[in-house]
């Protein structure tokens, strides 16, 4: 596909996005055995054996690798998860994992050596966590530096600052928390449909809060656009509320009216029913999710009054080889844009650890 070239010289898709990930959540609500898959119990065994053995050698789960965790017949099917996730629908939900039966050390470890076949673990935060905990902390969703995933408020469609991100289902709400999906190239086509004038305003610049974690010598905020057109593919970098929170920077470009306009189609679109779909992960299950050809959400939730039963998702941010290569403004971001070797966050100092709890 041709690229054309915007007033300012910013590339832009020719025309709609025709990709197997430019679904419509309609066809994906009715069709679940095109992206969920269930463990037999033999691949559950496997998974069991490679954790036991891994942890009989080691306690420091942040080190394993695809080697260290070997898996001589589920790694073929996540094998072909990576070609999923790269060039096909660009999610999965993995089921049938019996996490009730598990320490969460042991659960932590199926997951990473899971991760670790399909991508190398990058950091969630500046404490270097690889492993995080998505639960509600009480966190104010007020709070300017509060990132919403601490909440049980309703989220946002957004992407994650990597290549891929899994979640793996502990334990889930007492009621609400399901997992929205919905396809990037299939907003871009409906907006290019309707409004192709707004659709390209989505290629500017635009300024999105990092939330307090600051690489040194940084700005507090990124100016990526929220759409980018490079080497043939459309990648999206999105988070609504990051994106108005921005705004109470006095330097940091200003958001014009026809901005706004884009920004509010764009989520309107993404929250239309017939674009996106949803699903309630249960205890157990795995989801994969590539954040450049998708967006993901989470609605608000009520939770268990007992701690030990509250909603608890463990989740792990992957860059993947063979991936496809980003602009260059994505290192605002990520520090460094080598395929397998992006993405997280990274600040000084920082060391790779998985967090137990």
């Amino acid at each position: 596909m041709n690229a054309l070239s915007a007033p300012g010289g910013i590339d832009r898709p020719p025309g709609k996005i025709d990709i197997p990930s430019a679904w419509l959540g309609a066809e994906m609500k009715v069709n679940p055995d095109r992206w969920l898959i269930s463990l037999a119990a033999s691949e559950v065994a496997e998974l069991e054996s490679a954790a036991q053995s891994y942890l009989g050698r080691s306690k420091k789960i942040a080190d394993i690798t695809k080697e260290s965790f070997p898996l001589p017949r589920f790694g073929a099917h996540l094998e072909e998860l990576k070609a999923k996730l790269l060039a096909g629908l660009g999610f999965e939900v993995i089921r049938g994992l019996p996490v009730a039966n598990y320490s969460q050390e042991f659960a932590a470890t199926i997951f990473c050596g899971v991760g670790a076949h399909l991508g190398s673990a990058r950091s969630q935060n500046a404490a270097g966590h690889i492993l995080g905990h998505v639960r509600d902390t009480g966190a104010d969703a007020r709070d300017p530096n509060t990132r919403i995933y601490q909440t049980s408020e309703r989220q946002t469609f957004h992407t994650d600052s990597s290549d891929v991100v899994g979640l793996l289902c502990i334990r889930e709400a007492m009621e609400g928390g399901d997992s929205l999906l919905v396809s990037t190239s299939a907003i871009y086509n409906e907006m290019f449909d309707r409004r192709p004038d707004l659709a390209a305003l989505l290629f500017d610049p635009i300024a999105t809060d990092r939330r307090g974690e600051v690489p040194e010598n940084e700005k507090p905020y990124l100016e990526i656009p929220v759409l980018n057109w490079h080497a043939g593919f459309l990648t999206g970098f999105y988070q609504r509320q990051y994106i108005d929170s921005a705004q109470r920077f006095p330097d940091a470009p200003r958001l014009t009216p026809a901005h706004v306009e884009a920004l509010d189609l764009f989520d309107a679109l993404a929250n239309d029913p017939t674009l996106h779909f949803g699903m309630r992960l249960q205890p157990g299950d795995m989801q994969f999710v590539y954040n450049h050809a998708l967006l993901h959400d989470r609605t608000g939730f009520r939770d268990w009054p007992n701690a030990g039963q509250k909603r608890h998702l463990l989740r792990l941010w992957l860059s993947m080889e063979g991936d496809r290569p980003l602009p260059n403004c994505f290192k605002q971001r990520y520090g460094s844009i080598e395929i397998g070797n992006r993405g997280g966050i990274i600040t000084k100092g920082t060391s790779l650890n998985v967090p137990l709890d």
